[in-house]
């Protein structure tokens, strides 16, 4: 008895499916002499991270540089909406806030410098010279840069917001085109 050639077929595609789900079908990789250990970073990962923190600490070393310009420039800002009648009380509340977190985080920062300074671990260019000890500068910098964040408390965030919420308060009317004499 022969079977019809479409019942071969379906036969045959479903024998080649269950072939393709059974065998492995995946790249194999060989392992290396030294596997990557979990929890341990590589040291082109540390090399990398200490980068982009060396990055933020030149960014907060900014935000301290130019704190007196900042807020002299807010200040008389401030002052002169005051002097027009405006409400500056929330804006005030918010400069007085951040200017007392930078000055509560200034010590920190400073020690911060003395951990980018010593560079343990690193070498001048921010290559792994002692891994261990390029872990632990890591840690150590994280830990700061979290401290220095929990000081902060989001003051910055909260001076922009409110300086934002001022002006929309405070935007100047628009004349529309049917206002103006024509």
């Amino acid at each position: 008895m022969k079977k019809p050639v479409t019942i071969r077929m379906l036969l045959g595609v479903c024998l080649v499916a269950l072939v393709l789900v059974v065998v492995p079908t995946g790249p194999v990789f060989a392992q290396d002499e030294n596997p990557p250990q979990p929890g341990k970073l590589s040291d082109e990962r540390l090399e990398f991270v200490w980068k982009r923190q060396l990055r933020i600490y030149e960014r907060m070393g900014k935000v301290f540089e130019g704190m007196d310009t900042r807020h002299q420039k807010i200040q008389s800002m401030i002052d002169q909406a005051a002097e027009n009648g405006k409400d500056v009380a929330a804006l005030q509340d918010a400069l007085d806030a951040y200017q007392e977190n930078l000055k509560s985080a200034r010590p920190i920062y400073e020690s911060v410098k003395g951990i980018v300074n010593s560079h343990q671990g690193f070498d001048a260019q921010g290559k792994v010279t002692d891994p261990e000890k390029a872990r632990d500068t890591i840690e150590e910098l994280r830990s700061k840069m979290q401290e220095l964040k929990t000081v902060m408390d989001g003051s910055f965030k909260k001076l922009v917001e409110a300086l934002k919420a001022f002006r929309r308060q405070n935007a100047p009317a628009i004349e529309s085109p049917d206002t103006r004499g024509t």
